[in-house]
């Protein structure tokens, strides 16, 4: 604990109670508490403390020099001048020699209006340099098709540095040459291989790291701030979309200590241009000769309620994809109900044997994105999290880091940029580990006080994941008994990798396409289903499929009729992340062309097709929301789930015999990290991306030529 006073506008006095904590307490953050801000380059509260810049001065009494703030722990009886003659002349002359080499790049440098050089030049710096020499120059370096580098105007501040061995887990990027030739680079020319990549241009005090992409394409000042989510994983990172005349510019990160703290991925950061790319515009209906013809909205509405008419019952089915709002889903599900349709099914696929998804507590990331922080052992089950979920990785390693969590993984081996313990890829680890003959369970979990079992949504896709999700339930309760862990704990985990799955199960619909390939339906209703989980040839050839979705992927080539929808960035929408969390994106720019709200468009399918649904406004909907799922509408707050025991004995009557070998399908990679839904399949930068890797992957195969 720390008291602060005053004693004059330029004077801060510490009266500090020793503790442990005082130790690991540097001065630039008791000034900052205190309310006085020191300038910095170097120093971020998430990095280590490097001590590089010196930007950080200042003045303590009895001490002859002044010192860094960022290095400096806090002593009691400390009196510090932050703005003494002597602090300001030594921050003047580290500005000095800062701008010495700088080139004068601002009026065509991207980082201008938002770079921390530029403002603290003009509050600290001097009006005149006495340096008469040459500027330094530096060769660029090409580190991918992310992020632009311009090494000329680098101050060394090691941030990206520290970023890429500590937050990233990555050993990329160092410094090579000691002083006046000290330069940053990869060492050998190659790319920036990490997920999280993007996030140096955020945290570079300088214009030397800049997105390529957004290279010369507009100035913060010319655009307009949305607050919003992320919807292309199942993390719901918070974000800002910058847009100009309706277009998204670029895509941001918003600070939530709860979720992605200050961080995002790159296929969060990057995949914004396929916004504008491969869009459905305008309704449209395939002809006698299976061409795809434009028409009106009161075509294709009356040709879609005509069609929802003349069927009922399981005749009539609808699929809906991973970027779809809860808005939507609950639109659609009031439409077929009143169909008497209940054959409402998700594209991914999730156990439906014991208890399923009847119990919440056995599809959410129950411990929560934060409260892996507070755990002292982790087992991953069938799934690769550094790109499934890259922020939720991040956290995982912040834990392994500073916390010493052990982890352990069953599956495929994998880079999860942290050491684990590889126990095997064969499904009967997990039954040996639940009946406490196999080590891990004997020495380590058994020790554990706060234990963490997180089970991938993609291992739960096979045939055997009801036997697989039994035994994770079954490995989770034995931990939580065997450890004595407190009964808030919750240690049963499901790590999910879109947006909308948390959301359907909450509302009733059926996970995985089975149901409707044992019945094949008359009509067919895809709403934003482009995963390629049924085709065709899965239907009976007079079937007719109704695709309404914001891009023409995998699902709109086989439709019948298309309707265009609305994009994340185009809608007031409810999603909920894998913790369960129920967030809300919001209106950036509107839909290209004749696109509208899905919501709406269901809503005036279902008043043309006779079976008007109850609600005309976005408050009305989420009213009706309200009434089939609370916790939907109860934002940025974590519904916690509950009967964990319960759950575990009706995952006993799954017959354990069926769990097959290896124990895990196929896993994501890097390659397919930057193309997993429509939005990034159709961006170009993406794609880049995907050509680096693959190119990179080959010239590490090939052997070297002599």
């Amino acid at each position: 604990m720390l008291r602060f006073s005053y004693k004059s506008g330029t004077f801060l006095h510490f009266f500090a109670i020793v503790s442990m904590l005082t130790v690991c307490f540097y001065s630039v953050k008791a000034c900052e508490k205190a309310g006085m801000q020191i300038p910095r380059f170097c120093y971020h509260e998430r990095l280590s403390v490097a001590g590089n810049c010196r930007m950080c001065l200042v003045e303590i009494e009895k001490v002859p020099k002044p010192v860094a703030a960022c290095a400096m722990p806090v002593m009691k009886g400390w009196n510090i001048l932050t703005n003494s003659d002597k602090t300001r002349k030594a921050r003047e002359g580290v500005m000095e020699f800062l701008l010495a080499n700088h080139p004068l790049d601002c009026p065509i440098c991207d980082q201008g209006g938002e770079c921390d050089l530029q403002d603290q030049s003009m509050q600290f710096g001097s009006d005149r340099s006495r340096f008469t020499e040459g500027k330094r120059a530096v060769e660029d370096k090409n580190i991918g098709p992310l992020i632009k580098t311009i090494m000329t105007r680098c101050i060394q501040c090691t941030r990206c540095v520290r970023f890429a061995s500590e937050i990233a887990g990555v050993e990329d990027l160092g410094t090579t040459g000691r002083g006046n030739d000290l330069q940053i680079g990869t060492y050998v020319e190659k790319m920036f291989m990490s997920e999280l990549s993007g996030n140096v241009i955020d945290i570079c005090p300088v214009g030397a790291l800049t997105s390529k992409p957004y290279a010369f394409t507009a100035r913060p000042w010319e655009t307009r701030k949305t607050e919003t989510i992320d919807v292309l994983d199942a993390v719901g990172s918070n974000i800002v979309v910058s847009t100009r005349g309706g277009e998204v510019m670029r895509i941001l990160p918003r600070l939530n200590e709860d979720i992605n703290e200050e961080w995002i991925s790159d296929k969060t950061r990057f995949a914004y241009d396929g916004l504008k790319r491969q869009r459905l515009t305008q309704p449209m209906v395939k002809n006698e000769s299976g061409q795809f013809v434009p028409t009106s909205w009161e075509d294709v509405l009356t040709r879609a309620a005509g069609a929802l008419q003349g069927v009922e019952g399981n005749d009539v089915a609808a699929v809906v994809g991973g970027m779809v709002d809860a808005e939507a889903l609950i639109s659609l599900k009031d439409l077929l109900n009143r169909l008497n349709s209940e054959n409402l099914c998700t594209e991914e696929v999730f156990p439906m044997n014991g208890a399923g998804s009847d119990l919440r507590s056995n599809y959410l990331l129950n411990t929560g994105i934060a409260g892996i922080e507070e755990a002292d052992l982790l087992l991953l089950v069938g799934t690769n999290p550094r790109y499934e979920a890259p922020l939720f990785n991040a956290r995982i390693r912040k834990s392994w880091l500073h916390n010493e969590l052990q982890v352990a993984l069953v599956g495929k081996e994998v880079d999860l940029s942290y050491t684990y313990d590889h126990l095997g890829e064969s499904a009967k680890i997990l039954q040996e580990i639940a009946s406490g003959t196999h080590p891990f369970s004997q020495v380590i979990l058994a020790k554990a006080k706060h234990p963490v079992v997180v089970a991938g949504s993609s291992c739960l896709q096979r045939e055997d994941g009801a036997a697989i999700m039994a035994a994770v339930s079954t490995i989770a309760q034995n931990a939580r008994v065997s450890s004595g862990v407190d009964e808030t704990w919750k240690v049963l985990n499901v790590l999910h990798r879109v947006a909308s799955q948390v959301a359907a199960l909450d509302l009733g619909y059926k996970p995985g396409v089975e149901a409707v390939r044992k019945n094949p339906p008359k009509v067919l209703f895809l709403l934003g289903a482009d995963s390629g989980c049924i085709t065709r040839q899965d239907l009976p050839k007079d079937s007719l499929i109704i695709y309404q979705g914001h891009h023409g992927d995998m699902g709109a080539p086989m439709a019948d009729i298309i309707l265009p929808g609305a994009a994340y960035t185009e809608k007031c929408g409810t999603y909920v992340n894998t913790e369960g969390r129920a967030q809300q994106t919001k209106v950036a720019v509107t839909p290209p062309g004749m696109a509208r709200e899905d919501w709406k468009i269901i809503r005036a399918i279902s008043e043309l097709a006779g079976v008007t649904l109850p609600y005309d406004t976005l408050d009305e909907v989420r009213d009706r929301l309200a009434e089939v799922s609370p916790n939907l509408v109860r934002y940025d707050d974590v519904e916690e789930a509950n009967y964990f025991k319960q759950a575990n004995e009706l995952s006993k009557a799954v017959d354990q015999g069926v769990l097959t070998e290896p124990l895990v399908p196929p896993q994501l990679t890097v390659k397919d990290f930057y193309m997993t839904d429509p939005i990034s399949r159709a961006s170009q930068t993406m794609a880049k991306c995907v050509k680096a890797v693959t190119e990179g992957a080959q010239a590490v195969d090939e052997p070297a030529i002599c």
